[in-house]
Formats: C-alpha cells, sequence, structure tokens
C-alpha cells in the first residue's frame, strides 16, 4: 500500500524557504544572464547510485514555484527503489526556471532519499524479527516531519514528533525526582489519561522499580544483548520494550534477536548521507 503523500500546505513553506534563501535579492543572476528567456528543455533527474527514492513531492513544488509552466513526469514514485542510471523523472519546461529551482529539489530528493535509503538498510537487518526500527528527534531543524516521512518511506517508524506528543522519562529527569518511583509518580500526576509514558532505564533495578509501579514502555539505553534479552524476559509483555545506543544494520540483527519491540536510531536522521541523484539534460530548444 503507498505511503500517504505529505499534504501541499505542510510542506509548501519548507520548500518556499529554501528557494528564497537560494535565490536571495536578486534572484539567478548566473542563469538570468547565460540563458535566453523563454529558452526551453526536456532535462532528467537521474539516480547515481542504488537506493530508495523520497522526497519527490517537494522536488516537484521547488520547480513549479519558480515556474508553473515546468512540468515532472515521474518514473520512480517515493519508495520506489532505484539502481545507478534509472531515470527518476523527467522535466520539460522553460530552462531558466529548471536551472534556479534544481540546487533546492535535488537538496531535498537527495536528502530525503539517503534517509530512506538508510532506513531501509536497517529494516533489511531485522526483517527476521519482530522489531520494528523507529527514528528520534534528533532530526535537522524545521525538517522533521519531512525527515521522518523519509524514514516512513524506508519502512521505519516514527517516534514522537515532539516533547507534546507523550512523556519521555530520561536520566536528568529521574537524577531531579530524586529516583524512579518519584520521576514516574510526578509524569502520571502530570499529564492526561490519553498520554503514554515511557522511562529510559540503564540498570536492570531501574526497569524492576519501573514495572513496579506500571509504565507503558521502557527504553532500554546501551544495554548489551544479553542485558537486553534479560529486560525483555522481566518486561514479559507488560510494556513496551524499546533498545537504542549506537545501532547499527551490522548489529541490529543481535539486538532485535532479544525480542525487544523497537530499535531507535538517531543517526537515520542527523547524520545520515545522500542519495546521489543528478539532473541530466536530455534534449533542448530555442525560444
Amino acid at each position: 500500500m503507498p505511503l500517504p503523500a505529505l499534504p501541499r500546505v505542510m510542506i509548501e513553506p519548507l520548500v518556499r524557504m529554501a528557494l528564497l534563501e537560494d535565490i536571495g535579492r536578486a534572484g539567478d543572476l548566473t542563469t538570468d544572464a547565460i540563458v535566453p528567456a523563454g529558452h526551453r528543455a526536456t532535462v532528467l533527474l537521474v539516480a547515481r547510485q542504488q537506493g530508495i527514492v523520497a522526497g519527490l513531492d517537494l522536488a516537484r513544488l521547488a520547480f513549479q514555484l519558480i515556474d508553473p509552466a515546468i512540468e515532472m513526469q515521474v518514473a520512480h514514485d517515493d519508495g520506489a527503489v532505484v539502481e545507478p542510471g534509472d531515470v527518476i523523472a523527467t522535466l520539460s519546461g522553460p530552462v531558466r526556471g529548471i536551472l534556479t529551482a534544481e540546487r533546492v529539489a535535488l537538496n531535498f530528493l537527495c536528502r530525503l532519499s539517503g534517509i530512506a535509503t538508510a532506513t531501509a538498510s536497517v529494516v533489511a537487518a531485522v526483517r527476521d524479527y519482530k522489531a520494528k526500527i523507529v527514528c528520534t528527534r534528533k532530526t535537522t531543524p524545521g525538517l522533521r516531519a519531512i525527515e521522518k516521512y523519509a524514514v516512513r518511506v524506508g519502512g521505519g517508524s516514527n517516534h514522537r514528533f515532539g516533547l507534546d506528543d507523550a512523556v519521555l522519562i530520561k536520566d536528568n529527569h529521574v537524577a531531579i525526582a530524586g529516583g524512579v518511583t518519584e520521576a514516574l509518580q510526578r509524569a502520571k500526576r502530570g499529564v492526561g489519561h490519553l498520554v503514554k509514558i515511557e522511562l529510559e532505564v540503564d540498570t536492570l533495578d531501574q526497569l524492576h522499580e519501573a514495572l513496579d509501579q506500571g509504565i507503558d514502555a521502557v527504553l532500554l539505553d546501551n544495554m548489551s544483548p544479553d542485558m537486553l534479552r534479560e529486560a525483555v524476559a522481566m518486561v514479559a509483555g507488560r510494556a513496551v520494550t524499546e533498545a537504542s545506543g549506537r545501532i547499527t544494520p551490522a548489529t541490529a540483527p543481535s539486538v532485535a534477536a532479544t525480542g525487544v519491540d523497537l530499535i531507535s536510531i538517531g543517526w537515520l536522521t542527523h547524520s545520515v548521507g545522500i542519495l546521489d541523484i543528478g539532473l541530466d539534460f536530455k534534449d533542448q530548444a530555442a525560444a
């Protein structure tokens, strides 16, 4: 089932901001000086690497906001696997608009495709287990919604979108409250009945204390596979179990094999590489 596209009202402010940052106060000086007005061409968005496509709606919007006359025909939708040399989409229209929007369009498309591709690699690594791969709040400021969308395109799931989604009690909260029990009791008093509460734990003693108090989810931070397995056995289905802590495609299978429900990975959005996609001219015609 295809992933629903993000609404235009959500992505347009991001694309407009990026375009305004790029064209500055005087527009595209290089293109306007060299390319005749009315010059038209057909260009191709071409994959340079194998990966998962994500972000086509943002790329299309970048071109169309600069010049509505630019048309984009998509050959591989978001979520598609592409190989080097595959044509992802074909653009046709005024060359000035295409070249002015090119960098912004590719910035979004390459970045989001990189996130989707990285996510898919970890999802594939744990496909024999029940664990879901989830992202974190370690996102580019202002781009959280689209980066988390790219995680979903890659087959992953989303953790909190913001601090108002749910309660996640971390070590500093516990320290300030004076302990796990007090932190949990304060959280339960402070939020409504529909708000989930998760607690980060570093030790099995903290986990035991949390289970005695009642908890919706536990974040098992930086635990070894043996310790994770013991923690999952202690929980025994009474809470959602989430493993975190520098997990890679190579280490994810051993983590998933412990029986945890979720594996959260921050690097999927904070330091992942792009998927290399280029824009190649196919043909062109004078005005």
